[in-house]
């Protein structure tokens, strides 16, 4: 009988996950599969403690989700996923377990784009899910995590939060360019510019510079349009598939205990998006 794993999310068709995680698992000879899943924000616990009971291995959690799993109550969160406030990986193997791997996916990225961090000024877009996993992994390997928000409030709250590990301030939209002016990484933690909305950005190439790393956690369109301006602007760009491939990379692990083949789920995904 084959495992199931999947992803959870609202939208979910977009996901990448299962091309990803059905290579991996067809590499190491596995008797399993991973299955995307349109899951409501207001149905999240029950798909969860279905989940468990039809004995599914393990689920990711997307958009708009990870935030929702930490507050239903049941999930036994790990100290990761209890700080950030939001959950990206869910283990069924004892009990349900939360973890939150958004952050690693996203310095491992970088890393393999040989960007450092500490010392640096990291200008973040955002203050969802993986922002808040991003702000906390960031600011604990010694970065200046200076967040940028529609909601003024819930950014103001989240770098009060990353403030415990580290640096972190909160800034509004008025203040970008004079931030991007002296950061040395962008990153955009949103989900704008996702497929099928690809010609929106919340940064242009005008408040870019040659000095800046790019960094778009958005994968699909590989080249986003804030990635394709920071090109027009000479600045350095990371795509987001890497960070897609770390963190699923870890949430296999979490599930299995096993390694996955990371550069075969890379191709996967590349394939997928026809690079």
């Amino acid at each position: 009988m084959e495992e199931v794993f999947g992803v959870f999310g609202d939208p979910v068709e977009h996901s990448l996950s299962p091309v990803m995680h059905n290579a991996a698992i067809s590499a190491l000879g596995m008797k399993a599969h991973y299955h995307a899943f349109r899951v409501c924000y207001e149905g999240l616990g029950d798909a969860l403690l279905g989940a468990r009971a039809m004995g599914f291995g393990g689920v990711n959690l997307t958009i708009p989700l990870k935030e929702r799993a930490f507050t239903l109550g049941f999930v036994e969160l790990d100290s990761l996923s209890r700080v950030i406030g939001a959950v990206n990986t869910v283990d069924f193997r004892d009990g349900i377990r939360g973890f939150n791997t958004d952050g690693l996916g996203a310095l491992r990225a970088l890393e393999d784009a040989s960007v450092s961090l500490r010392g640096k000024s990291v200008v973040l877009l955002g203050a969802g899910g993986a922002a808040r996993a991003i702000a906390f992994q960031f600011a604990s390997v010694g970065a200046r995590v200076l967040i940028v928000n529609r909601t003024g409030e819930r950014g103001r709250r989240l770098a009060e939060d990353v403030a415990t590990v580290g640096v972190a301030e909160a800034f509004s939209f008025s203040s970008m360019e004079e931030l991007l002016d002296g950061a040395h990484v962008l990153v955009n933690a949103t989900s704008v510019g996702m497929h099928p909305l690809v010609d929106r950005t919340l940064v242009t190439g005008d408040m870019l510079h040659p000095g800046l790393v790019v960094f778009d956690i958005v994968y699909n369109p590989l080249k986003t349009r804030l990635i394709l301006e920071a090109e027009a602007a000479g600045a350095r760009i990371v795509t987001g598939e890497m960070m897609l491939v770390y963190q699923g990379a870890e949430a296999f692990r979490i599930w299995t205990g096993v390694l996955p083949p990371v550069d075969v789920m890379k191709r996967a995904v590349l394939d997928a998006l026809g690079v």
